[in-house]
């Protein structure tokens, strides 16, 4: 596959020493595929900045305002986890540009796939309200932003460690987008139960599936091989988003999961795999990934399985 990578310096000015989410993922990721000669073959895409009224897309003018004075004024902490600093606003507004140009990207047919190093993340981030080291939701606007061009069907697959509870309410009542999530529960956000369907005419359209503590490979493959793709083609999208945290990971420092480097690899194939049978094509986001060694190896990971799918 043409496979395009989002990527530029402005994501490490959203940074506090110490917090797990800080720029030294990405600088372990972006050494990690220096290191193994991957960047030749990428398709590097720069981000755009993205305008207030895409990110509007997804979340109250008011709380763009107030994410925008909250650092304007030095920043700290918007809830007792999500930090943002005086060049967080400017950041966020990039991470949310990254997706769309790696969205406009594919429109174009320039690339196949495309992989966002994006950060902040996005997928606890609601419509007025930061949560969960996320300041906007980028996967969620990149899902209005397709509806917005004309897009039917958007198929977004979230497999975060975490239940992506920004991006589920997005589309919660929606049926031109489908939510598929695997994460450990009960766990933080607390949502993400088999029971939460979506509702009204997005009735059917929202598709959990929580994972006990310590779930790992042989768990994945049974729902990244079989469940997965079938839902996929039953739903037969025109575009597939994924939220692709690492945290998954069995040494990941903040989660209880037991997926191996093996594991992801096998999660990201089968992703792929069902978008280039029924020739849609496919973007992933950063999202968690707290182990610098693990996280860089994954998205690595990706990227090769990108190339050679």
């Amino acid at each position: 596959m043409r496979t395009g990578f989002v990527y530029d310096d402005i994501y490490l000015r959203h940074n506090w020493k110490n917090h797990p989410e800080n720029m030294d993922r990405l600088i372990s990721i972006i050494q990690e595929l220096d290191r193994n000669n991957l960047f030749k073959s990428l398709k590097k895409i720069k981000p755009r900045r993205a305008k207030v009224e895409e990110v509007a897309l997804n979340h109250d003018l008011a709380y763009i305002q107030e994410v925008h004075d909250f650092c304007q004024a030095g920043g700290g902490y918007l809830d007792p986890d999500t930090y943002a600093v005086p060049d967080s606003y400017e950041t966020a507004l990039y991470a949310v540009g990254g997706v769309l140009e790696g969205i406009d990207k594919l429109i174009e047919g320039e690339v196949d796939t495309v992989f966002c190093a994006i950060r902040p993340p996005g997928h606890h981030a609601e419509r007025a309200k930061a949560m969960g080291f996320c300041l906007f939701n980028n996967i969620a606007v990149g899902g209005w932003y397709l509806l917005q061009k004309g897009f039917k069907r958007v198929f977004i697959i979230d497999f975060d460690a975490h239940h992506g509870n920004g991006t589920q309410k997005s589309f919660y009542e929606e049926d031109r987008v489908f939510y598929f999530s695997t994460h450990e529960y009960p766990f933080y956000p607390g949502t993400g139960s088999d029971k939460e369907r979506g509702a009204g005419k997005g009735l059917g359209y929202t598709y959990n599936v929580p994972l006990s503590a310590g779930a790992g490979d042989d768990e994945y493959k049974e729902i990244y091989g079989k469940l997965l793709p079938d839902l996929v083609k039953q739903f037969n999208p025109e575009f597939v988003l994924v939220s692709a945290g690492y945290d998954i990971h069995r040494d990941d420092p903040l989660t209880y999961l037991n997926v191996s480097t093996e594991g992801v690899r096998n999660i990201v194939r089968s992703i792929l795999n069902v978008c280039k049978e029924l020739k849609v094509p496919s973007l992933f986001a950063l999202e968690g990934g707290y182990h610098l060694k693990a996280l860089a190896e994954c998205v690595r990971i990706t990227l090769e399985t990108m190339l050679e799918v």
